[in-house]
């Protein structure tokens, strides 16, 4: 986990640190075009907003053609919740739509330039920031956590040379139901990969009974009772699923909750040769 990927609770909402630094570059640029253009009343912040927008649109779109046979209906493909978004397809359609509009808007060059140019900056500076004042070990921590027999268990001592990934969840938690019974199934079926589920603060009895409740068959179900493996991780809100490869390096995080798609990418990465 890089220090970008550090959860952030606003009130209900929870945001990445990436994210957050997203919006602060966006804000950088509206503001600089604004003031580039001023003099001749030339705005840019109608095609900020659009640059945006097509670029998720594209990250989007890319990312359900490579995961397609993962949904299974068009409001799974529209659910953005999963935060299933191709990077690279989203740079390609940015970059091919600012193409456009300063072949379009010839007007608009110098503004939207400078604005992208100061926005780019901002961001690559604040990242380097956050990154140097909250370093993060990529590593498997050996947080010790308990079982709900009352056994105490090093997180370690699960990794045993095999892919891990470990879910922090809660029972009080809307999005960690939804995709508990995924994970579940997702569970049973590979036995290439350890699944481990953290509890995050609460009580076995109620725990056993949310699971006996929705009739859930885990294995690898811990409890955290000291918020000790969050905090260690940087986790605020959850739900968040870290995974750790076969050598214990930390090669994915997913923040929030989990579609087959989403899941499926970060196995892919998990088992493929790094």
């Amino acid at each position: 986990m890089t220090a970008l990927d550090r959860s952030v609770a606003i009130g209900p909402l929870a945001l990445s640190l990436g994210q957050l630094l997203l919006v602060f570059a966006l804000a950088v640029a509206i503001v600089t075009g604004a003031l580039v253009g001023r003099r001749r009343r030339i705005g840019v912040s109608d095609t900020l907003f659009t640059l945006v927008f097509v670029a998720l649109l594209g990250a989007r779109l890319v990312f359900i053609v490579r995961y397609w046979g993962s949904y299974d209906s068009l409001w799974a493909m529209l659910d953005i919740r999963d935060r299933g978004f191709d990077p690279w397809g989203g740079l390609a359609t940015a970059l091919v739509y600012c193409g456009w509009r300063l072949w379009r808007a010839p007007f608009q060059r110098r503004a939207l330039c400078i604005a992208l140019l100061a926005g780019g900056i901002s961001w690559g500076i604040a990242a380097v920031t956050v990154s140097q004042l909250s370093p993060t070990d990529g590593t498997l921590p050996d947080t010790r956590l308990m079982t709900l027999d009352g056994t105490t268990v090093d997180l370690l001592a699960l990794h045993d040379n095999q892919p891990l990934v470990v879910n922090l969840w809660a029972s009080w938690c809307p999005p960690c139901r939804r995709e508990m019974p995924l994970l579940t199934d997702t569970q049973q079926r590979r036995d290439d990969v350890t699944f481990v589920f953290v509890n995050q603060g609460e009580a076995r009895q109620v725990i056993r009974r949310y699971l006996d409740n929705e009739s859930l068959d885990l294995n690898n179900v811990l409890r955290d009772e000291t918020l000790a493996l969050g905090e260690h991780v940087g986790v605020k809100a959850m739900p968040t699923t870290l995974f750790y490869d076969a050598d214990g390096r930390l090669v994915d995080t997913h923040f929030g909750e989990l579609s087959q798609a989403t899941l499926t990418h970060a196995l892919s990465r998990l088992t493929s040769p790094q």
